[in-house]
């Protein structure tokens, strides 16, 4: 199965796609912002960036079976003005042409919390007068186990109209064994693949995963760091993923300021997904993280309607 990808940023609902559907692979990425394409590149360095999403003529592009597309959340976010479909970066009528245009088997959309009340019915609207096909829901970072809260809306879009191919062989589809979460942490002995781009909790060993637990169940909790409030948060998503690295290191004036190591690990991603990633300032590192997707959420929120879309 192939996939497309809007507004990719550093491909955050790439990976989870590649964890819920077998054999997927990325066909072609279509990011705007130099930064994050530097993430995509370095990742996926075969797989062409069709850029600016507003000059794309989608008669022109080989269809695909999966589209994901995390479209700018600013017109929506409590967070910035919320002008709606008046925001010159309200973008989702391009979303809109790709899916009407690709007929993609399944479309995988992410926005933020305030998109419900703002926008979500045109969104909604559009595609039912498109003949589409939508269950949708809401979920926390912190519902999975990360240490944020992060509640974002995620949106299963399919298309009547293909389904006697849709599930022509469900094995396709990674649903019906166990959590979104429980799939992203699976094989975690196993090497990293290097199509599917692991998750955290699969690219460590076993002995990584269990060396150095204490009675509280830590794993690899940073000495010497107060976390307060925050430790047994952390402790959870250490459990879940990976040990936390330092959440702060010094600056050029040696004064401390937020580690992006550890805002990349509070997302969930691969130790160095963004930070090891050549050429990217650290303000445009954490721009990137920021503007991302915590794919174990993904996989949990996708999953769910996924097995709900399979038993209709």
């Amino acid at each position: 199965m192939r996939i497309g990808s809007l507004f990719s940023g550093y491909g955050g609902l790439d990976l989870a796609a590649l964890q819920l559907f077998s054999g997927a692979s990325v066909a072609w990425h279509c990011e705007w912002d130099d930064a994050p394409s530097k993430i995509l590149d370095h990742h996926w360095p075969r797989v062409p960036n069709l850029r600016d999403v507003t000059e794309v003529d989608w008669a022109t592009i080989e269809p695909v079976d999966i589209l994901t597309g995390g479209y700018p959340c600013q017109p929506f976010s409590a967070a910035g003005q919320r002008k709606g479909t008046d925001d010159e970066r309200h973008l989702w009528p391009y979303v809109r042409d790709a899916i009407r245009l690709l007929r993609p088997r399944f479309t995988l959309l992410e926005n933020v919390a305030g998109h419900r009340s703002l926008g979500f019915d045109r969104v909604l609207g559009d595609l039912a007068e498109d003949g589409m096909h939508v269950r949708w829901t809401s979920l926390r970072a912190s519902d999975i186990g990360a240490p944020h809260h992060r509640e974002r809306i995620f949106i299963l879009v399919t298309d009547p109209a293909e389904q006697p191919r849709r599930f022509g062989n469900r094995d396709d589809v990674c649903t019906g064994r166990g959590s979104g979460l429980q799939q992203s942490n699976a094989g975690r002995s196993g090497a990293a693949d290097t199509e599917s781009e692991r998750l955290p909790g699969q690219q460590q060993s076993e002995r990584v995963q269990t060396e150095g637990s204490s009675a509280h169940g830590s794993v690899g909790l940073l000495p010497g760091i107060d976390w307060g409030d925050y430790g047994p948060a952390v402790r959870r998503w250490e459990r879940l993923t990976r040990p936390a690295p330092a959440p702060t290191e010094l600056n050029s004036n040696h004064k401390p300021r937020l580690n992006a190591a550890f805002a990349e690990w509070m997302m969930g991603l691969p130790v160095g997904h963004v930070t090891a990633v050549p050429g990217i300032s650290r303000a445009h590192q954490l721009k990137a993280i920021g503007n991302g997707v915590c794919p174990q959420q993904a996989i949990a929120a996708y999953s769910s309607l996924l097995e709900m879309e399979v038993a209709a």
